[in-house]
């Protein structure tokens, strides 16, 4: 959370930090500024003192509302600066960074983030390096202090993606309703009013439409696969292939609030109709897994733990897993979950390996879904439920969709 900054700059012996770029797209400032309908910024935080935020003119009002301290980035004069380096852009940027940083007394290790093309980051923290002898550039590598601050979530953050959940659910509950909607022609495809087919690609368009209607954007797109497409975990669904009864249809939706918000995930697994007993076993296990593994959750324990469980629970009944046979593209194949926020995949994560040393606390919200997968058989399923502890450790689905298997169709 925002209050543990302090704290996680200390134990990482940062005296400020710097996150600048654009709004949109771009996690790290959105957190800062609580998504403040902003183009571009700069926020300066030193440890012990609260953020600044630098916005430009134009946008003064609106960077006032964060009720942030705010300076204009006129003061720093770019284009004044731009002239006295003849169009160099990257000398400017520097320099005008520089007066920033100078304003602000910041001095000793400052850690930067922002999204910002790959190259140009590395070319200006390079030059920002070697301008400024009094500040050491500092770059982190997978778990940064603003992902371990995000990891856990504020009551207020907590019910932002508990309403964007119910939206989404909304989604899903209108698709239903829109597959039933349909007739069944001689050869169990589902049809339409003219009598053409029903396809995969029409489902989408749907689907898109209801995001959008519902106050969401889907910057990630979303899966409703059918068939074998259901058998490979991350296949959006081959668009031309018309609903037929009996097949498994995976529908995994993971929109967000619209502007760069936060994110909500989910899944559920469907059969039309009527659902074979291959289908219905898979469905019944990854029921069963998912059921004891969301009993299980307790605040303090490792996160890979789950993990494991998943792999044995699937092992005794039968299923590889990635556990005992790491290439398999059949049974258990992936990890069973992960944090949910402003990004769609955050801390914490659940996958046992060697450098996840995450532990469930407090404020933590993430999802566990365990699944199956048997493409040559025609057949996969998930299901996918996002799980908040609250301040208590107290466990909250806020998935609260049905998971039913068969969707009746009358």
């Amino acid at each position: 959370m925002k209050r543990d900054l302090d704290h996680l700059m200390e134990t990482r012996r940062l005296d400020a930090i710097v996150a600048s770029g654009h709004i949109h797209g771009n996690p790290p400032l959105y957190y800062l500024t609580d998504g403040a309908a902003l183009t571009q910024a700069h926020v300066i935080k030193r440890r012990g003192a609260p953020a600044v935020l630098i916005a430009g003119a134009m946008e003064r009002e609106i960077a006032a509302a964060t009720g942030m301290p705010v300076i204009l980035s006129s003061r720093y004069d770019y284009r004044g600066l731009l002239k006295q380096h003849q169009g160099d852009r990257l000398a400017a940027s520097v320099a005008y960074l520089q007066r920033m940083l100078e304003d602000q007394h910041i001095t000793g290790r400052v850690g930067f983030y922002g999204f910002r093309d790959q190259g140009a980051a590395y070319t200006f923290l390079r030059a920002l390096d070697a301008a400024l002898p009094e500040i050491e550039v500092v770059g982190e590598f997978g778990e940064n202090l603003l992902t371990a601050a995000r990891a856990t979530k504020s009551a207020a953050e907590a019910a932002r993606i508990r309403e964007t959940g119910q939206r989404t659910i909304a989604v899903v509950r209108e698709t239903v309703a829109f597959l039933q909607s349909h007739s069944v022609g001689p050869d169990e495809t589902l049809r339409r009013a003219a009598g053409e087919v029903l396809t995969v690609g029409d489902v989408h368009d749907h689907i898109r439409r209801h995001i959008a209607l519902q106050g969401l954007e889907d910057p990630e797109g979303f899966i409703f696969a059918t068939g074998r497409d259901a058998g490979i975990p991350h296949s959006k669904g081959t668009l031309s292939l018309p609903l037929r009864l009996g097949e498994s249809i995976v529908f995994d939706i993971y929109p967000r609030e619209a502007g760069g918000g936060y994110f909500f995930d989910m899944t559920r697994t469907f059969c039309l109709g009527y659902a074979p007993d291959a289908v219905a076993r898979i469905y019944e296990d990854t029921r069963a897994c998912q059921e004891q593994l969301i009993a299980a959750l307790a605040v303090g324990e490792e996160t890979r733990h789950y993990q494991q469980l998943a792999c044995e629970f699937y092992q005794q009944r039968g299923h590889p897993t990635i556990a005992d046979a790491p290439q398999t593209l059949e049974g258990y194949v992936h990890s069973l979950g992960h944090g949910v926020g402003l990004d769609l995949h955050e801390e914490p994560f659940f996958g046992d390996t060697p450098s996840n040393t995450a532990r469930l606390r407090p404020g933590h919200i993430f999802t566990v879904e365990p699944g199956l997968y048997y493409p040559e058989q025609g057949m996969g399923c998930r299901l996918e439920d996002v799980l908040y502890l609250d301040a208590d450790g107290v466990v909250h689905n806020f998935t609260t969709y049905p998971r039913e298997l068969v969707i009746p169709m009358d």
